[in-house]
């Protein structure tokens, strides 16, 4: 089979059926996590990235060449990417478009100095790299891509030498990394790059052509209604199409699928004589043309979000410092809140929000410097992504986890500047031992305990510490490993499935064993986890 060049059609086509695929796939991956709980989130999240990329692909240009469809593709995850497996996906094709940048088509050689330009790209935003990981999956794929680009080989060879050298290395993982061997998987993180990697092989074989995906469609009522702070894209498009007397008709569903190729939002109300039309998009244009195809335009409205938003902000007079906290649970947010947070990204475990839905944040705070809280180690990589596009207006608090950010939130200090408030807050949530009480979601042997499915676990800074049959047991159990008579302060959210009396037992039961200590106890409503407990 003969494939001297990737063209920019077929790199789109490529980029489509990969999220084709990874969103089919996606539980599976999510499957891999190496903790038997609740919140294994590789696949979804690399999914969601991939779905941020086919939207963006969908409104290129079918003429455009391979370094513009990669420059495309780049934006939209960069924008789009969900967890740190999201973020290195977005790095991975960020180096691929620099090194594809002004080309119509790339050759075998084209794509392995892409490739390696990806991996250089991923491995210098990691602050420490593991082996075992979706970075070496890709780092050896690139390797084996280069051995046969110099020997010669032609796109076909070198790309099948790609998807070979990436499973093969996949399957060795679990002898890089012991806590994968243990687990007896994979990593999820190569999985899903070998997924993606594979899917762009069957395009490039012929075995598969890429169709439009489809795109969440808001429900009606929340259409017009959504807020533009919640549009990723900058116009909102409204008008209303008028029918042509004595014409047949276009399908209003062939529009509707039209405009949401393009962006959000889309409300298409079709009645007799007219069509009444609601989108955002960036390219209110294309869809003014498409409209235009349907009958004749009136009531045209145009507005641009993104300034809307920034005058909106301009407005307001700037502080020096505000925050942005990512967090899950009505009560939780409730705290950041009154802590001083200005704004609370809805997120956490199992729901990673994306680079962009942090960037949005910080920009509509006004402030000169905000801090950024991830309060999940997941969640770091896409708060560095925000920080690093908001033009030097962000910086993150590297926070891990809940407490850890209402700590640093305890210890913010109005009159310092940003410097000495890093340092604070830094030092305060770096004291901060925080637990965990969920459930097993799989038979499962980790770190010599034997696990089974529907078993409390007991987490201790992120490790399994114990397992029980009761969820309050458990939790004071886990409270009298993390407390000593020098503790001072315990704090005790509460999520789902637990009510207040059965915090208040918890609470009664730890204040009486450590009466120095100050005991708070918070309805965080979060999901996943019944008790979310901290120490300091």
């Amino acid at each position: 089979m003969e494939n001297p060049t990737i063209t920019g059609v077929m790199l789109n086509q490529m980029f489509q059926a990969a999220a084709q695929a990874i969103e089919t796939q996606a539980a599976q991956v999510n499957a891999l996590n190496v903790f038997p709980v609740p919140d294994g989130d590789t696949g979804s999240n690399m999914s969601r990235t991939m779905g941020a990329c086919a939207h963006a692909l969908a409104a290129v240009d079918a003429d455009a060449g391979a370094g513009e469809v990669a420059r495309a593709a780049a934006t939209a995850l960069l924008r789009g990417a969900r967890g740190n497996s999201g973020v290195i996906l977005s790095l991975l094709v960020r180096g691929m478009a620099l090194a594809l940048r002004g080309k119509e088509a790339a050759t075998a050689a084209d794509w392995a100095g892409a490739l390696q330009s990806g991996v250089d790209a991923a491995y210098k935003a990691v602050m420490k790299p593991a082996e075992g990981t979706i970075l070496t999956v890709a780092r050896e794929a690139a390797v084996a891509a280069a051995f046969g680009a110099n020997n010669g080989e032609d796109m076909h060879a070198v790309f099948l030498a790609t998807v070979e050298q990436a499973k093969d290395t996949l399957a060795r993982t679990p002898d890089m990394l012991p806590v994968l061997k243990k687990a007896g998987v994979v990593d999820s993180g190569g999985q899903g790059l070998v997924i993606i990697l594979s899917a762009m092989l069957d395009v490039l074989e012929g075995k598969a052509a890429a169709a439009e995906p489809e795109q969440d469609v808001p429900p009606e009522h929340d259409a017009a209604a959504s807020a533009e702070d919640e549009s990723a894209y900058a116009y909102c498009t409204e008008f209303i199409i008028n029918k042509r007397k004595n014409v047949a008709t276009k399908d209003s569903l062939a529009l509707r699928a039209f405009l949401e190729s393009l962006g959000d939002c889309v409300l298409v109300a079709d009645d007799e004589d007219f069509i009444k039309v609601h989108c955002h998009t960036d390219h209110p244009g294309k869809a003014i043309e498409e409209a235009l195809t349907f009958g004749f335009l009136t009531d045209l409205k145009i507005d641009n979000m993104h300034e809307q938003h920034r005058e909106k902000a301009d407005s307001e007079p700037l502080k020096a410092i505000g925050f942005v906290a990512v967090a899950s649970g009505k009560g939780v947010a409730a705290v950041f809140r009154d802590l001083g947070v200005d704004a609370v990204v809805e997120g956490g475990q199992t729901m990673n929000p994306s680079t962009e839905d942090i960037l949005k944040a910080v920009e509509g705070v006004a402030a000169q410097t905000v801090f950024i809280l991830p309060n999940n180690k997941n969640i770091l990589m896409a708060a560095e992504q925000a920080a690093a596009l908001s033009a030097g207006k962000a910086r993150v608090l590297h926070t891990k986890t809940i407490p850890q950010g209402m700590t640093a939130m305890l210890a913010y200090l109005p009159d310092a500047d940003a410097e000495q408030n890093l340092l604070a807050m830094e030092s305060a949530y770096g004291k901060v031992h925080t637990g965990l009480v969920t459930y097993a979601v799989r038979d499962t042997e980790f770190d010599g305990k034997r696990i089974h499915k529907g078993e409390i676990l007991a987490l201790e800074e992120g490790h399994i510490s114990f397992t029980d049959g009761d969820t309050m047991r458990a939790a004071v159990r886990l409270l009298r490993d993390l407390a000593d008579k020098s503790t001072a302060f315990i704090t005790i959210l509460y999520g789902e499935g637990v009510n207040a009396a059965q915090a208040e037992t918890v609470r009664a039961e730890i204040a009486g064993r450590f009466p120095q200590a100050e005991v708070n106890v918070i309805n965080g409503g979060q999901p996943i986890y019944s008790f979310i407990l901290s120490v300091e």
